[in-house]
């Protein structure tokens, strides 16, 4: 088996200015057991609690789909599934740009799923990416961004084999990261819900482990 690519299919998602610093004083662990449970709170509750309102926005993912429809030439027909789909925004702007897609996603909060979008609904549910309800090579490309690493690190394993065991071969994760001591601290200092964070090089050598044999990139603020 070998590895894939090392490539920022992200790079046309908005960018923004993150105050790690503030970020730090103000989060506690009280605030991060909460937003790991990944509920109401975490999505549409308190800023110091996640998103502070987790709304759709077509300039988020709008501009990152046409990198996806390249990269895996995807076509009406293909199955793609979202792994930490949360309220389908992504998926929903997928079918919007490639109707006829086979689409589905999965998360653990069953708020997110509860509240998500109607127009992807019906392909949503609740699962733990650690145990993916599907069968093997079910999917054309397997999708997860930043998800995996809010597991404990055996448990993050074990959700990369279950991508790479529905995926037919084309999958892309997005994961906490760093390269240098400085992004190390503001990782640390931006971190609400990761439990697994590794530097770029620990991270490849899990992916080889483990035998992922998908794309992947890095979240660093």
């Amino acid at each position: 088996m070998t590895l894939g690519r090392e490539i920022d299919l992200l790079a046309d998602y908005p960018k923004a200015n993150r105050d790690t610093a503030s970020r730090a004083q103000n989060k506690t662990e009280a605030d991060r057991l909460i937003a790991r449970k990944f509920g109401k709170e975490f999505f549409d509750g308190d800023r110091k609690h996640g998103y502070g309102g987790f709304v759709y926005n077509q300039r988020f993912w709008k501009p990152v789909v046409p990198s996806f429809k390249k990269h895996w030439d995807l076509n009406a027909g293909m199955a793609v599934l979202d792994v930490g789909c949360a309220k389908g925004f992504m998926l929903h702007d997928l079918n919007e740009e490639i109707p006829g897609l086979k689409l589905a996603g999965v998360d653990v909060s069953e708020y997110a799923i509860a509240n998500a979008m109607k127009t992807v609904q019906n392909f949503l549910q609740v699962a733990d990416a650690k145990k993916l309800p599907f069968g093997d090579d079910s999917f054309d490309v397997v999708i997860s961004i930043n998800t995996i690493h809010n597991l404990e690190i055996q448990d993050c394993m074990e959700a990369l084999k279950e991508i790479e065991r529905v995926s037919k071969g084309k999958s892309f994760i997005t994961v906490d990261a760093f390269r240098t001591d400085d992004e190390r601290k503001k990782m640390y200092e931006w971190n609400l819900t990761a439990k697994t964070i590794l530097s770029v090089a620990d991270w490849e050598s899990l992916f080889l482990e483990v035998g992922y044999t998908g794309d992947y990139y890095w979240f660093i603020p």
